[in-house]
């Protein structure tokens, strides 16, 4: 049907309103890239910059040359990384045992699990617990109280109980094991799934703050997000911290406001590079097991 004139203007209403609500949630992004790009001299001089007239690598090999903020990077990374791979086995391991009918106390594992969605115990037993299994200041403290999640695991569950019960049936034939199953069959099935998941999981791991705060005493340890709070802190009260100090040594003639800036695109980089390549596995990861039919 030929679309009237009424509904093209509206389409085109939409178009327009949708594209200014876009640029406008890109300018704050947009605007701290080119702080982290302008001159120290031509930041200093001019009140407002829009798009500097000299461009500078400055901040960032200040920020790389550092090693505060590399080691602060490499904890990041390394809880993306470890506590992701780990997440995702927990993940898909506990929905598939659940997932099996034959399994016994199976009600019990579900409601125990549910429950864990309703009620939460809080700041200070969680504290109680990580300190009692000496967790504290170590970093499995980021990792072990948050391998997964209820919902996670509701929904893989869903999906491996919607897989044909005869591709198990004839995996056991071919002389698979319940483990070969996981391995062999329920896995590479589940791959889209587990591709969105990971996202999620990566990005929790690599935002950690609250728990870092908690948790850790070791300035060692510290993940990038409390390193970044760290220097707002600093820039904002003049309160000095001996393991920031150095960041934004009066020596240095970076501003500190362009060094900021710099430590947000670096800490924002990674995950805006992962996140093209997983896009695809989005839609259909997230519907897995949430649909039955």
């Amino acid at each position: 049907m030929k679309a009237s004139a009424s509904y093209r203007l509206f389409q085109a209403a939409n178009y327009v309103l949708l594209t200014v609500i876009s640029l406008l949630t890109l300018l704050p992004f947009l605007y701290v890239v080119i702080i982290s790009f302008t001159d120290a001299n031509e930041y200093v001089t001019k009140s407002v910059v829009i798009f500097p007239e000299k461009w500078s690598l400055d901040s960032y090999r200040y920020i790389l040359s550092t090693g505060t903020f590399i080691r602060s990077m490499g904890i990041s990374a390394v809880l993306a990384v470890v506590g992701t791979l780990l997440s995702l086995v927990v993940t898909s391991s506990l929905s598939y045992v659940l997932s099996r009918k034959r399994l016994k106390g199976k009600q019990f594992f579900l409601v125990a699990i549910l429950l864990t969605m309703l009620f939460q115990p809080g700041m200070i037993p969680n504290y109680m617990l990580v300190d009692s299994l000496g967790l504290t200041n170590t970093i499995w403290a980021l990792i072990l109280p948050v391998l997964t999640g209820a919902w996670y695991v509701f929904l893989m569950k869903n999906f491996y109980q919607d897989v044909p019960a005869e591709l198990e049936e004839a995996a056991n034939i071919d002389g698979c094991s319940d483990i070969g199953v996981f391995f062999r069959v329920m896995l590479p099935l589940s791959l889209p799934a587990l591709a969105a998941f990971g996202l999620f999981f990566a990005v929790a791991y690599w935002n950690t703050y609250f728990s870092a705060v908690l948790y850790i005493n070791d300035d060692s340890l510290r993940p990038m997000q409390v390193l970044l709070q760290l220097l707002l802190i600093q820039a904002s009260t003049q309160v000095a911290d001996p393991s920031v100090a150095a960041m934004i040594q009066s020596e240095q003639t970076v501003p500190p406001d362009v060094i900021k800036m710099a430590a947000v695109v670096i800490s924002s980089l990674p995950i805006v590079v992962i996140y093209p390549f997983l896009q695809k596995y989005f839609v259909k990861g997230m519907m897995v097991g949430s649909v039955k039919g």
